[in-house]
């Protein structure tokens, strides 16, 4: 469900028809609707994300990068030692249950994606 809602998100859909077999309309879903079971407060999603992925998970000091979330959409700023780490903190991001959607506007110390080994001798 919070896939869908995600989708719903991403291609800015309010409201989607509920029907059944016969294409009779039994309803409408929202966003709200599908992500109902997973809200939490803005304020639980950010120590979760800073506290336990960020810090516990990831190793990274609290000052280095910060969340601000705002109806579970994040938003993490700061910088990371190197750019391959962003899409790691990005997806472990996304996989919190409450999250809408990530935003990262993370500055790196090192591009270790640049002349990185291809596969191919």
């Amino acid at each position: 469900m919070a896939e869908a809602a995600r989708l719903m998100e991403t291609q800015e859909v309010k409201r989607l028809p509920v029907v059944d077999e016969a294409d009779r309309l039994l309803g409408i879903v929202s966003r709200g609707d599908l992500l109902r079971i997973f809200l939490r407060r803005d304020e639980a999603l950010r120590e979760e994300i800073t506290e336990d992925l960020l810090h516990r998970t990831l190793g990274l000091d609290p000052r280095d990068v910060t969340a601000e979330v705002r109806e579970g959409r994040v938003t993490l700023t700061g910088t990371v030692e190197q750019r391959s780490l962003i899409p790691v903190v990005e997806q472990l991001c996304r996989g919190v249950d409450g999250v809408v959607s990530v935003t990262a506007r993370i500055a790196v110390r090192t591009d270790d994606t640049q002349n990185a080994p291809t596969g191919t001798p």
